[in-house]
């Protein structure tokens, strides 16, 4: 099993998988179509006297069943040669998908082994291919190549060069067979010149049918003629003009057309998947590899390893392209086995070491060292990498592999550095985990992980938030907001404010201003336009809501303060609601979202739509009466965070209070000028 492999129920994959073509052996000049008497079949109930449909439900309509006529399927196999020894790792995994498929037989197209050798090494080669394919449950059908024909050695070539070994210890170079009511036909295009023992397949001389051969393609054609349905095999796809040219393809087409059944021929060679046709009703098809050299990895272009499934029935003929490795035992799925890949999805490293420091011209150096532990139960390759989102980093990692046996520990130290740079286009530097799974009979990929590096703040000057322009957060959607990590923001429980100046683009909806809110904790929100401020208090929300609507495109200031009694809300420094409440604040680990409510797992819900600023959280009852708000606030003694949100160092937005809160804007996030 590898992790490329789709669980598909046999007759369902055939439906969907690969350039599927349907041909009917009784389409175009041999027959009709029956389109719709299916479309009839469809709708009329059962009447026959046999009982095939049964239901206890009396009035229900009777639903048409599948079709009942014979029907068999064949797998084709590509070229094999050129990519030794990963070739032969693609022809086993091909058996292995073979086998799960379970056809009635497998044919090929040639090239089975390397050859264009002396004997001793093709009788090799000839071992190795064999013992893989032999290992199918099915009969097997070798068609000859020119890499299994052709002779390269030291002295002269012996007559007809490879072709006494191929029939020796394949088979014949030309055959026929029938299987059900289908004939076999396999073909044999490297024939060459007899006379010299020259053989190629750039001129079209050295591809031609020899009147022997022809002779007999016009007796298996007259043998197999009241079958259903002809299949003919050869290596060399010589339709397809080129160094084929001058050949006598005319000749063998003409041949196939006239005998009326044939639907299909398969060729290989040119490592590319190919359809030509249909001509004359006979479907024309080139398979790229099962394990051979691809000049590219393209498999939406045909470059691709595969193998061809073959439907037959009595009046079609389909096929389907099936990637190698697309083929799953479901069996394999065992509760234990779900549980070792549970666990293996939860390998995460831990960092243990961080000396890096930013500074707030966006230059950084440092250390940072993490551990890595198999908690799985089987091996596990991994690859450790800096993600590519971190362009603006150096550092000394470098694609690091190694196994990570089951129950072992890995330490991984690296070091990084930035350059300063003024602009806004900090990364935050990401540790990268490909990892494979070393399962029992797969490697199977692991989902990426990536790790977040954490970056401290080198000392931040006196005149850092002094002679800025004024900014503020604009808000579009849960990508363009501010987080607060939950360890950052040291709220202690009582009285406290919360404070900031908002600007709504527009008010519809249920919209979250500032919130760390989940059954727990504090928030502003915004209930169709009208400012809600709510606290958790002794396991219920103790709420303090306006009574208007805050108005588009105009700057409002809210304050919500909790003074150990009640809860309320100002609106322009005017109180509009209050609630009594007391007890203890709920806590939570959520961060805390500035123009957005916190989900159930930390990620950023209900954004609001439009500008927020001067955001500020105290850790007392700022305001007992009506008050005139200040636009800009300055910390004091109380103040628990205050974001001006007027400068950024890349991703991060720092706080002007004694706690050094750090803000982490989202990936579409902006600070915009305030007017």
């Amino acid at each position: 099993m590898t992790q490329i492999r789709i669980v598909r129920v046999f007759v369902a994959l055939l439906a969907v998988v690969g350039n599927a073509v349907s041909l009917s052996a009784h389409e175009g000049p041999h027959g009709t179509d029956h389109s719709a008497e299916q479309s009839q079949d469809h709708v009329r109930e059962h009447t026959d006297g046999e009982a095939k449909f049964f239901t206890t439900r009396g009035a229900a309509r009777v639903l048409p069943l599948a079709k009942d006529q014979d029907v068999f399927h064949f797998i084709v196999y590509g070229d094999r040669t050129g990519g030794v020894p990963a070739g032969l790792a693609v022809l086993e995994q091909a058996v292995k998908d073979t086998n799960l498929l379970d056809p009635d037989l497998v044919m090929t197209v040639g090239d089975l082994v390397q050859g264009y050798n002396d004997t001793p090494e093709w009788m090799d080669q000839m071992t190795e291919y064999k013992e893989i394919m032999d290992r199918l449950r099915m009969q097997w059908f070798p068609v000859p190549g020119n890499h299994d024909v052709y002779w390269r050695g030291e002295g002269e070539a012996p007559q007809g060069q490879h072709e006494t070994n191929f029939e020796k210890h394949f088979g014949p170079l030309w055959y026929t067979f029938q299987h059900k009511n289908a004939g076999f036909i396999v073909l044999f295009s490297d024939e060459g010149d007899p006379a010299s023992n020259e053989k190629g397949f750039n001129e079209g001389r050295l591809q031609t049918m020899s009147d022997k051969q022809l002779a007999f393609l016009k007796q298996a054609l007259e043998k197999h003629q009241g079958l259903d349905h002809v299949f003919l095999f050869l290596h060399h796809p010589r339709w397809i003009g080129g160094g084929y040219t001058g050949g006598n393809w005319d000749v063998v087409h003409e041949m196939l057309r006239e005998a009326g059944n044939v639907s299909a021929v398969f060729a290989g060679h040119i490592h590319q998947m190919r359809f030509d046709g249909p001509k004359d009703g006979i479907g024309y098809y080139t398979l790229a590899t099962t394990g051979a050299h691809l000049s590219a990895d393209m498999p939406g272009a045909g470059y691709l390893h595969h193998l061809n499934v073959v439907t037959v029935r009595p009046d079609t003929v389909t096929v389907a392209a099936l990637p190698i490795g697309a083929v799953i035992d479901p069996t394999e799925f065992t509760q234990e086995f779900l549980a070792e890949m549970k666990q293996a999805r939860k390998i995460r490293p831990q960092q243990r070491l961080n000396e890096l420091l930013l500074n707030i011209d966006g230059s950084a150096s440092g250390r940072v060292a993490f551990s890595l532990k198999n908690i799985s139960s089987r091996d596990v390759d991994v690859t450790v990498s800096l993600d590519p989102s971190a362009r603006d980093w150096m550092t000394s990692l470098d694609h690091d592999h190694f196994n990570l046996a089951a129950g072992e520990k890995h330490e991984i130290e690296i070091e990084l550095k930035r350059s300063a740079d003024s602009s806004a286009n900090l990364t935050v530097p990401r540790l990268r985990l490909n990892m494979e799974y070393l399962g029992e009979s797969a490697r199977i990929s692991l989902p990426p992980v990536t790790t977040p590096i954490s970056l401290k703040l080198a000392a931040v000057p006196a005149d850092y938030f002094d002679k800025t322009e004024n900014r503020c957060l604009h808000v579009v959607d849960q990508q363009s907001v501010l987080r607060i990590d939950s360890s950052e923001l040291r709220l202690p429980d009582g009285p406290f404010t919360l404070e900031a100046w908002v600007n709504p683009d527009q008010t519809a909806g249920h919209r979250g201003l500032i919130a760390k809110t989940e059954n727990s904790e504090f928030a502003f929100f915004m209930d169709e336009g009208v400012p809600v401020f709510d606290v958790h208090l002794d396991g219920e929300y103790v709420v303090a809501k306006a009574k208007e609507k805050l108005k588009p495109n105009r700057w409002s200031h809210l304050a919500g303060v909790f003074d150990g009694k009640q809860v309320a809300i100002y609106v322009d420094g005017v109180l509009v609601g209050s609630t009594l409440g007391s007890g203890s604040r709920t806590k939570n680990k959520l961060p805390l979202f500035v123009g957005a409510d916190p989900d159930s797992s930390g990620g950023p819900s209900r954004p609001f739509i439009g500008k927020i600023d001067e955001v500020r959280i105290s850790k007392k009852a700022i305001y007992r009466e009506n008050f005139g708000p200040n636009r800009r606030f300055v910390p004091d003694d109380d103040t628990v965070m205050l974001l001006h949100l007027d400068r950024r160092i890349g991703p991060f937005v720092l706080d002007h209070s004694k706690s050094a809160v750090r803000g982490t804007l989202g990936s579409k996030a902006g600070l915009v000028a305030t007017p």
